[in-house]
C-alpha cells in the first residue's frame, strides 16, 4: 500500500490535477456558504422548518438574490464535476506536466472567474468568456482520452 502511494505521488500530473480539483472544490463550498448568508440575510427559505426558526413560515420563500448563488452553485456542479473525472483520467496518460499543468490552471481561473462575474453581476460577457475559456481544456482533455482510448474501442 505504501508503495503504490509513494507512486502517486511521484505522478507530478496527478498531484498537479489534485491542487487545482481542491481549490474546486473549496470554492464550490464557499459559494455553498455565501447562499446560506444571503437566505439568512434576505429570509427567504426553502423549508418551512428553517422559515419557522427564523421568523415564521411567510419566510418560506424564493428572493432573487438566493436563486442567483444557486444557480453560481448548480452551473459549477455541472462544469467541475466532468472536470474531475476528465482530469484524473488525463492524468493516467502520462502527459506533459507543464501543458497539464496548463490545463488544469485556465479551468480553474475560468471557473473561478465565472463565479466572482456570477455572484457579483459583472458586465457581460464576462461570466459567459470565463465559461468558454474553461471548457477548452475540458475539451482538450477529452479529445485526448478519446484519442488514446479508441484503439480499445
Amino acid at each position: 500500500r505504501a508503495a503504490r502511494s509513494t507512486k502517486m505521488m511521484e505522478n507530478k500530473v496527478f498531484l498537479s490535477f489534485t491542487f487545482y480539483s481542491t481549490i474546486l472544490i473549496l470554492k464550490m463550498y464557499v459559494v455553498a456558504i455565501i447562499t446560506g448568508q444571503v437566505r439568512l440575510r434576505k429570509k427567504a427559505f426553502a423549508n418551512p422548518e428553517d422559515a419557522l426558526r427564523n421568523g415564521g413560515v411567510q419566510f418560506c420563500r424564493e428572493d432573487s438574490d438566493v436563486e442567483r448563488c444557486r444557480r453560481a452553485h448548480h452551473n459549477d456542479m455541472e462544469n467541475i464535476f466532468p472536470f474531475l473525472f476528465l482530469g484524473a483520467i488525463y492524468s493516467l496518460l502520462d502527459p506533459s506536466p507543464t501543458v497539464a499543468r496548463i490545463h488544469f490552471l485556465i479551468f480553474c481561473v475560468g471557473r473561478i472567474i465565472h463565479t466572482i462575474a456570477y455572484l457579483l453581476r459583472l458586465r457581460a460577457p464576462t461570466r459567459s468568456v470565463a465559461y468558454g475559456v474553461a471548457q477548452l481544456p475540458c475539451f482538450s482533455m477529452a479529445l485526448q482520452i478519446l484519442l488514446a482510448t479508441t484503439p480499445y474501442w
